[in-house]
């Protein structure tokens, strides 16, 4: 509703026109609307980033909960997995996952999802280490409660706070890296409007038309230090 023309329609008689009567922030080279394809674009980006969220969590959460509550040989097992993992760049890593698994955005979302994954299993342990030491714990396992349901009854809902306030700032390392692999041409296919994509194709005009790049760069800028102020600011509520 708000994009006012089309993504992908491009006319390159109006290509490079800034921002004025054409369009609110201007042409891309091939004469496409910036602003429309950022509104879209805001797709493509966010929806990988929350899929790449997705998949971090879902693989961080139950590692670093069954090693800090199981401990012993299964903590250990799964934290030298993590720590393996974690010896490796996180963009490095998912480059090379990228790599084994194909190009595509389905790749990249599972690619950087795949990379943050031991970075949250780790907070996740931590979360898990502090909470399975509380009284409640100790009278559930006095009582014969099992390990498991412990840690869904009593470890998980006390341990919630900081993994959310830390999934809101591992949004915008997702996000970043996300972009920078389409940006790279791994993940978006040609022409997608996406903002590291956009990025990509407006970098070879940046004299002629810095609108092209400018405008991408900035909302993905915008969109990682707002997770980030997310993330800090759940932070400072959940600690009250």
């Amino acid at each position: 509703l708000l994009a006012p023309a089309g993504p992908l329609v491009a006319d390159t008689t109006r290509a490079l026109l800034p921002p004025g009567p054409a369009g609110p922030l201007g042409t891309d080279p091939l004469g496409r609307d910036v602003l429309a394809r950022l509104l879209w674009g805001g797709r493509w980006t966010l929806g990988m980033g929350l899929t790449a969220l997705a998949v971090s969590v879902g693989l961080g959460l139950p590692t670093g909960m069954v090693a800090g509550v199981f401990g012993g040989r299964v903590e250990a097992v799964l934290m030298r997995l993590v720590d393996a993992l974690l010896a490796f760049p996180g963009f490095l890593l998912a480059m090379a996952l990228v790599a084994l698994l194909g190009p595509g955005m389905g790749s990249v979302a599972l690619a950087v999802g795949l990379a943050a994954a031991p970075a949250y299993a780790r907070v996740a342990r931590s979360a898990a280490l502090e909470v399975r030491t509380q009284p409640y714990v100790d009278a559930a396992r006095a009582i014969g409660g099992h390990e498991w349901r412990i840690l869904v009854r009593h470890v998980l809902p006390n341990a919630a706070a900081p993994l959310v306030a830390f999934a809101a700032v591992q949004l915008g390392w997702v996000l970043l890296n996300g972009a920078a692999l389409n940006f790279l041409g791994l993940g978006a296919p040609p022409g997608a409007p996406e903002w590291g994509a956009m990025l990509a194709e407006g970098r070879g005009y940046l004299r002629d038309g810095p609108w092209a790049s400018t405008f991408p760069g900035l909302a993905l800028t915008l969109t990682v230090l707002a997770a980030n102020l997310v993330g800090d600011g759940l932070q400072e509520a959940l600690r009250l």
